[in-house]
């Protein structure tokens, strides 16, 4: 049986709004329903009807004066977000690999997207018995340290809307009652540093710092990963969470933290 490529599977009317989308490139600031008729070679009835669904998604927004359009706010959020993953990543990955030489357990950075924690990229450690890297996984926030670094110092109605109707207990230790998470963010803020205590996988245990920009808004976390058994606490306290506390401030200061003001 032969393998379909990815454009047997292309849904046309996408392809056709994404192409819309590159038609404001360069020196054009904007294009009108005609103009991107001609451009494309597609009915004027189809081009209006997908720039419609594409204003009310705030990717392209409508002149009133020149009834013509022009790239929405959507679109330049997009962009900034990509710019600022990129540089994230560019700029931890070297931290991530002197955290790794230093403590020989599994690095990672991650971000919150969707309300869920995604791991953008990881350093294995290169013990036997070791995590495995989880880059593009997708975690509760609420039982995952990097998760718990990154709300731990927004405002308390900021954090909850973090917190799934339903909290579901992935293992004995898993935090499930709002009340208690929240006073549990607090001890996070005051040591700087959270820790995923076989809260996700059993006997998997994991510490998180937070990430900040120039902006001063955490973007982002550090963590380490490995067996319970070898992050015992005093570990933590000693060696690991010292150790993160140190890189999230290098890698902050490089994505330009600190600098304003």
């Amino acid at each position: 049986m032969t393998k379909k490529s990815k454009e047997d599977y292309k849904i046309q009317s996408v392809a056709h709004a994404l192409d819309i989308l590159e038609e404001f490139q360069g020196d054009v600031d904007e294009l009108g329903v005609t103009e991107l008729s001609n451009r494309l070679k597609l009915h004027k009835n189809n081009v209006f009807r997908l720039l419609a669904t594409l204003d009310c998604r705030g990717y392209v927004e409508q002149n009133r004066l020149t009834e013509k359009y022009r790239l929405g706010l959507k679109s330049l959020e997009l962009g900034q977000t990509f710019l600022r993953q990129m540089g994230l990543l560019r700029q931890a990955r070297p931290v991530l690999k002197e955290i790794v030489d230093t403590c020989n357990e599994t690095a990672y950075v991650s971000v919150i997207r969707d309300g869920f924690v995604v791991y953008l990229d990881a350093v294995e450690s290169n013990q036997t018995v070791r995590v495995v890297s989880k880059v593009g996984h997708r975690l509760p926030v609420y039982c995952s340290a990097v998760g718990k670094a990154q709300i731990a110092f927004d405002s308390q109605e900021d954090a909850e809307r973090y917190l799934p109707k339903e909290m579901v207990r992935y293992t004995s230790n898993t935090i499930t009652d709002k009340r208690k998470f929240l006073d549990h963010l607090r001890e996070v803020q005051q040591r700087g540093y959270a820790v995923d205590n076989e809260e996700y996988d059993p006997g998997v245990k994991c510490v998180g710092v937070p990430i900040r920009d120039y902006t001063r808004r955490v973007v982002g976390a550090l963590s380490v990963s490995g067996p319970a058994y070898r992050l015992t606490s005093t570990r933590v306290e000693k060696e690991i969470g010292p150790l993160l506390a140190k890189s999230g401030h290098e890698l902050s200061l490089k994505l330009g933290h600190e600098v304003a003001g």
